[in-house]
């Protein structure tokens, strides 16, 4: 059975609170052999902390775009307390999520892109690398990462263009794919999984959210009283696996590039797995 790391897991998000322990013995039975838990807001730092040692796992602190109209401004100086104190412990892999989301109306966007760049200011600090958010934001989070430059990380979930690609992989990332891939529709993003090189690419699920197409439920069916399909790290081998497909490659070698391509993002991964 190959092995695998999902570089993006909520795992602590209420959607698990019914059977938490039980998702991560089934993950861990499909082979998916370690979990990145990154933090949103201050309020769960804590719990992303907790549940990566009780599960032999890994965890980012961070605060969270979406997230930054409900922080409070001494948050950010509570996160560099918390890095201070939290920054020995080797389950500690990255800053994150953090970034900027552009495409969800309501949050201001100079109060996110503040926040961004104060938590690249962290990040240059403790030598950690990041984990970022990217929706529809990549060539403004490219500008921050210029003005910044910090050590590398992932560019979680990308769905951007060729050349944004490249600027991130120039600037030392990887680029998370997850069950976003796995839609026929996504041609530009199924395109841009196929024609990247092969040492670009990390796996994930942000878990619960962004839902294969075999457990999507589309709007009219929840009209009906059907609830949407909950991600879950288990997912990740057949996500790998459509993956694999488009690139025209073996799963087990899928694993093992992706797996050695989290180790160079996150490098304290490679005492952990």
């Amino acid at each position: 059975m190959s092995a695998w790391i999902d570089t993006h897991c909520h795992l602590d998000a209420t959607a698990f609170d019914a059977d938490r322990d039980a998702q991560r013995s089934q993950a861990a039975a499909q082979g998916v052999r370690h979990c990145v838990i990154p933090a949103v807001a201050r309020s769960n730092w804590d719990a992303v902390r907790l549940l990566a040692q009780r599960h032999g796992d890994s965890y980012a602190l961070g605060i969270h775009p979406l997230c930054t109209g409900l922080a409070a401004d001494d948050d950010l100086a509570l996160l560099a307390r918390a890095l201070e104190q939290h920054h020995a412990d080797p389950r500690l892999v990255a800053i994150g999520e953090i970034g900027l989301d552009y495409f969800v109306p309501g949050p201001d966007p100079g109060r996110q892109e503040r926040f961004y760049r104060e938590q690249l200011r962290l990040a240059r600090r403790f030598g950690l690398p990041v984990i970022l958010h990217v929706r529809r934001s990549a060539d403004e989070l490219l500008k921050g990462l210029r003005a910044l430059p910090v050590p590398g990380g992932i560019a979680h979930a990308f769905n951007g263009s060729l050349q944004q690609a490249r600027a991130f992989l120039a600037l030392g990332f990887k680029l998370g794919f997850g069950g976003a891939l796995t839609y026929d529709r996504a041609l530009q993003l199924r395109r841009l999984a196929a024609e990247l090189p092969a040492d670009a690419l990390v796996l994930e699920t942000d878990a619960p959210d962004i839902p294969p197409h075999w457990l999507y439920v589309s709007a009219a069916q929840r009209a009906q009283g059907r609830p949407q399909g909950r991600n879950a790290p288990r997912e990740l081998p057949r996500i790998a696996a459509v993956l694999a497909q488009l690139r025209g490659q073996p799963p087990e070698s899928l694993a093992e590039s992706s797996s050695a391509n989290a180790l160079a993002a996150l490098p304290r991964l490679r005492a952990l797995v």
